[in-house]
Formats: structure tokens, sequence, C-alpha cells
């Protein structure tokens, strides 16, 4: 076996790795010896060098056996390399012996960060860190690395051995992991005693060694030191747990199974010596000194020589009940209650309505309604009785005797239990819905009495089955979705609740709503008596004409208002009309809005209010309705904030305060993808959020297909140094300032190179020339006149509204009909433009992204262009979704145009894998950017490749589907 291993140690390659222990001195004194084989050539040599030439006696293969041989090795201490081995894993082209040793490293690393650390005292008095101590998954870890080990790391001679004999890997990575802990663990916050445990110096500790002796771990023999607690007889059910024994074990961490108490240690026999180590003995007696300093009834145990238990009384078992158990843990010593003995009360919350029910299973649920939430207490599945609550209230011990079991009482939730209380029924509903409710860090479960908990079930399988519904008095042929969307808003209207339809942009939202509004009015919701009240729109300017257009098409007898301009009113309201108005409005007029007995509002766009602070949302609060319903196709722009605000309008309650929701649920979910509060929140609101998206095998097959394509181009040599040097002076700035300076020198710089991607003329507010200065305009009009020979028309989009006035007079210069349709443009005009492009009177549609972005049918392109990016890809999305919507009947192509080499391709590739997680937090707008250090924004903008292409002649430099 050893020929065997020494001879793997020549076939390791051109250089070996051999650990050399420190015997006797602190374990960071370990070293690293590098040693060519005789097989090997030359090759670079050691970084950090400390002493080349130095000897080590090796055992080496010699014919059929083994001999020691002296070799000239290169020495290198732990502390210089250490950072390099971390960094990990090595190259593939790695020695063996390295590459074991970064696996090595890598082990100890994790254990250290994980506090599994002891101060020890080394051979020579000296101040140690080691590693420890290690649970039974830690021992097999290092078991299997140990197998595993490259012989080259343990090829030294072990002394005195007969016959020889190499070191054990075993031991080998017990001295590397006290060598690594002892490395890093020395800062200015471990110190213990002055300069000991924090300094490099050797510092001596030996007037503590009675202690540090005992702190020693990492051997084969490691044990760790437990109380087992045995019950009293039986008592009566006033009774605590005094006369509860305390036994003394010690368990094995590297076999589990072997337990034996501190009665058979002090017998010993030599298989249990052999089994636990010969100092057994004196882990027990410092466990125990250790434990008495945090727990004094365990001095007791130190009065005896042989210390084997001590009985307890009521307060002293008590306090094993509490904190005082990690103390002891912290101490090296567990506390084991026998599984059987002490029982715990189950704690569960039921909600019931405190009206009658009526106020739950009539036409309408009221969110300002209240419900009753009082807890119940049981053991083993039967509710205590009143008089059992007050005797364990009465008891003041978190362990009594009940029914004849020990029952483990939590005072905080007995006092709680004892309460009733009212909560408004929109929270009630959450938690019905939620099925679970915390106090004080227990998650308590939720159970529904009654009306509420019919009404929570007809809400779970509100979107669950196949019912479909299509007025009779809407003029339209409605998809299967579509049927079954309206039958989810007319089943949520008739509950009083609302929601949010948050239906991929072009699905038909709008004709949903109005078929809703169809159905409440002739009786096909709720019954057969038509539901009251008119139905208020709110949406942003630009959709007014949308709907009034829509109405008039698809319901030509409702009666449409328009309360919008100077002349606007509400006279003459009916109970059936359709009312619309804009967010503008609702900010300025919200009183003379609240006036009026809506049967629904209906919030458009309603990502426009996604602030719940900004005065248009408060102002929209105040009106009221039987229901209320959001529309938008981005529920969760940037964070799940968004969505709570949404939710808070519709079913006010639900999902608690935002505070609350902000630390509890959304950022679980938007640091670490938390699973657990991801699927308690899908469960919650999945009733009151319908999400249909256009690659959902329902609605695909009435969508035609979408490429997607990333075009990427390259800049101009003028580009290229503009590019350079705004980078070189915004960076040099971003260096020496911080907080908000900082963030806005970033917002700058990230400004003015997006500029200078899309046309220097912009970056420089120039109006001429041209072309032949931008490598993304010629790319962009190449590929334009590309499509309107083929006989299509485009939309273009573009965040700049300057760049969109240079693109519009690039574009009439190369004799294409195009309109620009930006924020400035009158509500009329706009309407003209989108006549225009339907007509196909226009070639290229110029929109800004922020104007145009939202709510436009514009089936008439098939292509879309996104001159610059929004670097968020729902809102990119939902500027695409202008063509590729219900009513396109032809493939539509997005172009998205990408500076090669430039931040633009990083934070493409950025947001390409962001693009699954578009529903949840990609940041706000660029402020993500904001929070780079100065390396990784360094990294961002840096130019790379061939950045000149662009010069001589316009060209797309390649394109990435």
């Amino acid at each position: 076996m050893l020929v065997a291993t020494t001879q793997r140690l020549l076939a390791d390659g051109d250089e070996v790795t051999v650990l050399l222990p420190a015997a006797g001195a602190p374990p960071r004194s370990l070293r690293l010896a590098r040693w060519r084989t005789p097989t090997g050539s030359s090759g670079a040599k050691a970084k950090h060098r400390t002493g080349a030439g130095s000897r080590v006696e090796l055992v080496l293969p010699a014919g059929a056996g083994v001999r020691r041989r002296m070799v000239d090795v290169e020495l290198l201490e732990l502390g210089d390399v250490i950072d390099e081995l971390i960094v990990g894993p090595p190259s593939l082209d790695a020695t063996e012996s390295v590459r074991s040793l970064a696996h090595a490293v890598g082990l100890a690393v994790d254990l250290v960060a994980r506090g599994r650390l002891l101060p020890s005292i080394s051979g020579d008095g000296t101040d140690a860190w080691r590693l420890g101590p290690l649970d039974p998954d830690d021992h097999r870890a290092r078991a299997q690395l140990a197998g595993a080990l490259a012989p080259a790391l343990h090829a030294t001679v072990v002394p005195g051995a007969s016959p020889l004999r190499i070191a054990s890997p075993e031991a080998v990575l017990v001295a590397l992991g006290d060598a690594v802990a002892d490395v890093l663990v020395r800062t200015a916050g471990a110190a213990i005693w002055g300069r000991a445990f924090a300094v490099e110096a050797p510092t001596d500790v030996s007037a503590a060694s009675g202690w540090l002796a005992g702190t020693a771990t990492g051997g084969e023999h490691d044990v760790t030191v437990a109380l087992r607690l045995e019950p009293p007889g039986a008592s009566s059910p006033e009774d605590g747990l005094g006369g509860c024994a305390a036994v003394l074990q010690v368990h094995s961490v590297v076999d589990p199974s072997l337990v034996i108490d501190a009665a058979e240690v002090w017998e010993a026999p030599e298989v249990v010596l052999a089994r636990l180590g010969a100092d057994v003995e004196a882990t027990l007696l410092l466990a125990l000194r250790r434990g008495g300093r945090v727990w004094p009834p365990l001095r007791r145990l130190l009065d005896d020589a042989a210390p084997t238990e001590i009985v307890l009384d009521d307060e002293e078992a008590n306090d094993l009940l509490g904190p005082v158990t990690d103390d002891l843990a912290s101490a090296g010593i567990q506390v084991l209650w026998p599984r059987d003995l002490v029982r715990t009360l189950g704690v569960a919350a039921t909600v019931s309505t405190t009206e009658s029910p009526e106020a739950v299973t009539g036409s309408m649920f009221h969110f300002e309604d209240l419900m009753e939430l009082r807890f119940t207490v049981s053991l083993d599945g039967e509710v205590l009785t009143d008089e059992e609550l007050d005797a364990l209230a009465q008891a003041k011990r978190t362990v009594v005797r009940l029914r004849g079991q020990w029952v483990r009482a939590d005072p905080e939730l007995l006092a709680r239990a004892a309460q009733r209380q009212q909560i408004a029924a929109g929270a009630a509903l959450g938690l019905a819905l939620g099925g679970t409710l915390e106090v004080g860090g227990t998650a308590v479960p939720v159970e529904v009495d009654g009306p509420l908990g019919e009404l929570s079930g007809r809400l779970r399988s509100a979107t669950a089955g196949p019912r479909e519904l299509s007025p009779s008095a809407l003029q339209a042929t409605l998809r299967p979705y579509q049927r079954r969307g309206i039958a989810w808003l007319a089943e949520m209207s008739s509950l009083g609740l609302g929601g949010v339809l948050a239906d991929d942009m072009g699905l038909g939202k709008t004709i949903q709503l109005l078929a809703l509004h169809l159905a409440r009015r002739d009786g096909e919701v709720g019954g057969d008596a038509p539901l009251p009240g008119p139905t208020l729109v709110v949406c942003p300017v630009t959709l007014i004409a949308n709907w009034e257009r829509e109405a008039h098409r698809f319901a030509p007898d409702v009666v449409v208002h328009r309360f919008h301009g100077p002349e606007r009113t509400l006279d003459g309201i009916g109970e059936a009309d359709l009312v619309l108005t804009t967010y503008g409005v609702v900010r300025r007029d919200a009183e003379s809005l609240a006036s009026v007995a809506w049967g629904l509002v209906v919030a458009d766009e309603a990502q426009a209010v996604k602030n719940p602070l900004a005065r248009t949302a408060r102002q929209l609060r105040t009106i009221d309705a039987q229901a209320r319903f959001a529309l938008t196709g981005t529920p969760v722009e940037n964070r799940l904030s968004e969505l709570w605000a949404l939710l808070d309008w519709t079913t006010p309650g639900l999902l608690g305060p935002l505070d609350r929701f902000r630390h509890e649920v959304a950022a679980p979910i938007e640091r670490t993808r938390d699973p657990e509060v991801t699927e308690a929140l899908a469960r919650l609101v999945r009733p009151f959020v319908l999400r249909r998206r256009k690659i959902d095998p329902e609605v695909l097959t009435d969508l035609p297909p979408k490429t997607e394509t990333d075009r990427m181009v390259l800049l101009t040599t003028e580009q290229a140094t503009l590019y350079r040097a705004l980078s070189a002076e915004i960076l040099e700035r971003i260096e020496d300032t911080d907080g908000i300076a900082r963030r806005g020198l970033i917002f700058k710089l990230l400004s003015g190179l997006k500029q200078i991607c899309d046309h220097p003329a912009l970056f420089l507010d120039q109006d001429a020339p041209l072309h032949g200065r931008s490598g993304k305009l010629a790319a962009t009009l190449e590929l334009l006149d590309l499509v309107v020979q083929e006989g299509d028309a485009a939309l273009l989009f573009t965040q700049y509204v300057g760049m969109g006035k240079l693109l519009e007079r690039c574009l009439i210069d190369a004799g294409m009909r195009v309109a620009f349709l930006h924020g400035k443009v009158p509500l009329k005009r706009r309407q003209e433009m989108v006549d225009a492009l339907q007509a196909r009177e226009l070639d290229v549609l110029l929109l800004s992204l922020k104007a145009g972005g939202t709510g436009l049918n514009l089936t008439a392109a098939t292509h879309v262009v996104h001159y610059d990016r929004w670097w968020n890809p729902a809102v990119e999305d939902q500027a695409s979704d202008r063509a590729w919507r219900i009513g396109q009947d032809r493939p539509v192509q997005v172009h998205r145009m990408v500076c090669e080499g430039t931040l633009e391709e990083r934070i493409a590739e950025m947001l390409e894998s962001k693009r699954a997680l578009a529903e949840a937090v990609v940041g706000t707008g660029e402020g993500w950017i904001t929070e780079l250090d100065d390396d990784a924004l360094r990294a961002l903008v840096a130019l790379s490749g061939d950045v000149g292409g662009a010069d001589d002649a316009p060209r797309v430099g390649g394109a990435r589907r």
C-alpha cells in the first residue's frame, strides 16, 4: 500500500506540493513544500518563495519497496498563498496535489465561516486557533476528503516509525484545518486576552493552559457532553418537573450511535477508553466547568469525584426548557429531553364574522366589516376547556402536568389565546386564504368558521373551473380564455371583491371589462336582477379615445361619457352608463367623482398608480365602488410593493400593512427568492390576480409567431473616442465621491454613454451633420429600408425625444412616410397617427417609449425596432406588444439595436438572464447599476473588441436571437 501511494506521488506531474505540519508550534506555522519530480520539466518559479534550496525528507519508491530521500524544495508559508487557494477551484491543468489542497482549504474555510472555532494552546505554550467542535457531517466530509487526498500532501516521514510510515491523510487534514483557522481568524475582534489570538506574533498563554488544553479537538476521538433528563414519577396536575434527574452522558462525534453514561466512563473499562479516547475524563470535567459558569446547578456535579447525575427542583427543570439550553450548548453541553416526555400544545386561530351571516353570504363583501379572531388550544387534538386554560395561565411555568401528561405551555401564546380581537374583513379574508398566522415567530394554522369559509372556498375555485360567460348584448366573438376571464370578473364583482386582470398586452382586457359592464347591467351576474351603478374607467389620457371607440364598437347601446376637459360634468349619469376619465382628473377632481355611487371603478394601465404614496393613488382610493378592478400587463414592473399597491386598492387589507409586507414578504422573495414565502404569497393572491400570458397554450393558438433579435452594431471612431473620453472623465470623479453625489454621477455617465451609442449629435446637442457618424443609425436605416421594400410597416421606439427628431429627419430624407408620436403631441393628432398607420398610410411610426409604450393597438406593423434599450424587459415587452396582440394575423419581428463591445451589450446579456424573472424585481429603471462598486462599474462601461468598423461601411455587425 505504501509503495502504491508513493508511486502515485511521482505520477503527479511536473511539480508536487507537500504539507509540512508544524509539530509543537502554532498551527499557522504549517508550510508547503514544492518539489519537482525527477520526470518533471522546468517551469515557473513559485510566486511566494520563503526558502528556496531547503531540504525535506520524503518517502519515495525504490524498486519494489520505498526509502527515505532528502530532496530540494521551495518552502511557502500558508498565509502567503491562502488567498489564492480560497479563490479556487484551481484550473484543470493544476497538479493533483494543488487541486486536492484547494479542496481541503475550501472545507476548512467553510468550517471557519460557520464558527467552528476554538481557542487553544500550542506545544510551545503560545496561542492557537483550532477547528472545532465538529458535527458528524463535518467528520464524514473530512473522512471522504481524506480518502481522496493526493499522496503528495502527506508524503512526509513519521519520526521514529518502524516499519517506515508516512503521515496519515486524516492527521494532515486536521493540521491543515487548524492552520487555516489560525491564519484567517487573527483580527482585532478575535482578541481574548490582550493581543493573544489576534496578532500573528506568538503570544504566551501558558497561564491559561489548564483551560485551553481542554479545547483541543479534531482528533479521531472527538466527544460531546450531554445531560439526559429523566422525568419524576406521576404527579398531580399542579406539579411541575421537580425531582427530574439530569444524567451526564458522553457522545462520540465520529460515531453518533456510541452514547455512554458518565458512570461507565468513571469505571474506565479499556473498551470505553479505546473508543472514546484516553482524555474523555478531562473532556467531561472541562465541559462541566464551562457549563457551571452559565448555569450554576451544574457546579453541584463538580463536587463529586465521579459526577454522574443531579436531581433538579422545579425551577431548575424549567430552566432547561428555556434559553438556558442555548447557553449550555454554547458551552459544549447538550440537553436531551425524552421525546415523549413533554407534549406541545396545539394552537390554532379561528376567524369568524361578528355580524349576521348576510354580511358575508349576501351579494357583497364589505371590506369595512369587522371579523372576530380567536384562538383555540388543544392537546392531542382535543380542545382545552376554559378551566384548563386558566390553570395553565395560573401555573406560571413553561411545563406543567395536564391530563396525566407533561405539557409545554408557551406563555406568550397562552396570553394571546385568552384574547379575542376584531380585525378588518380584508385582513380576515387574507388569513382565511393564507392558512397561517405568525404569532411570536410561530406559524399558527388558521381555521375559518361559517360563511367566511364558504367565501374562501368560492374564491379558490373562481379560476379553476371551465366556467365561461359571454354577454348576449356584446357585439363581438370572444375567445375561450376571454369568456373565462369575464366569468372570473363577474364572480369577483358579484362578491364585491374586485381584483387585478393582468393579461398580457393585446389579449383584450378592454373588451372583457366592457362585457362585464353589460353582464352586470343585464342581470347576467349574481342572479336575474341587474347590479346597480355606472362604471368608471380611469386611464391615461392617450387611451380615452380608444376606450370610447371600443365601447361604441362592441357595446353600441351603452351611453358613454367623457369626464375630461374644462367643461366636464357628471350631471345626467345613468345607472347603466360608462364614464371615462384620466388619472390627471382623478388627481385634481376626486371629490366630484367620489360623490357618485359607482358600480365598478376600473383603473386601466394601473401601473400608473403603483406608488401607493403618490397623490394620484391616494385620491383614487377615495372613490368608492361595489368592486374595483385594476388592468395591467405588468402587475410587478419593478418591485413587489407595486403588487401590494394594486391589491390594497382592489381588496384593502388583504396583504396587511405595507411595512410588514415589505419586511416579511417582499424582502425574502426579492433578495433570496425564498420558495416558501413565494408560494405563500402566490397562494394568497391567486384568487385576486388573473394572469394570462401570450405564451400560454390556450392563448398562443390565437397569435402569430414572434421573433426577437439583438442586432449587434459597431461604433464609429468618433463614437468610440467620445465613449472613452466620457468614461475616463466621470469614472475618475466617481472614485472620489459617494452617496447621492456618486449615484448622480453614475446616472450622468449612463445617460451620456447611451446617447453616444445612439448618435454623437444627440450627445453633443447638434443638428447636423448626421450621416456617417453613428453605426446604430446606419444599421437602423438599412434595416427599415428593407422592411419598407418588402411592403411592411414598422414601429421605431426610442427613449429620447431628441433622438426621435433626428431619426424622423433621416427617415424623411430616405423617402419614407413617417410620423413621430411623443408626449407633446395633442390627443387628436395622436389618434390620427394611429389611424394612418393602421390604414397603411405610414411606413414607420416613430414613438417615444413613454408616450407610445402602452395602450395603443398598432397591428398594421409587423416589425418593432428598439433603437435604444430601456433596460427593463417588462417595459420593452409592453412596447413590442403594440404590434403583437390579438388582431395581428402576421408574424412579428422585434429588433433590438445593441452597440457591440459597449455597456449596451453587457446589460443586454444581464437582462436576458433575468427575463424569466421579469414579473419579479429587475430594479428601479437603471437604479440597480448605481450600487455597483468602482471595479464592476469600470468593467460594465469598458469598450472591448473592434469598435471602428462602422466608419467606412454602414453595416450590421451581427444578429443574436
